[in-house]
């Protein structure tokens, strides 16, 4: 699985939990908004985290 950033931010917009740890992570770290969006996927996306499958239905064809 890989980071596409379009995913990423549909993923955010459609909930509001990974809305408020991005915006804390950008406070936090004194990040830019696309290096929070990597690093909100490799927290709480990649590798098994709790948003992967929702991350993955997001990369299903519509129809």
């Amino acid at each position: 699985m890989k980071y596409v950033k379009s995913q990423m931010k549909q993923l955010v917009k459609d909930n509001k939990e990974l809305q408020i740890r991005l915006k804390a992570m950008i406070e936090e770290h004194d990040l830019e908004k696309n290096f929070a969006f990597k690093a909100l996927y490799h927290s709480e996306v990649a590798e098994g985290g709790k948003y992967q499958l929702a991350y993955q239905a997001l990369d299903l064809p519509k129809g």
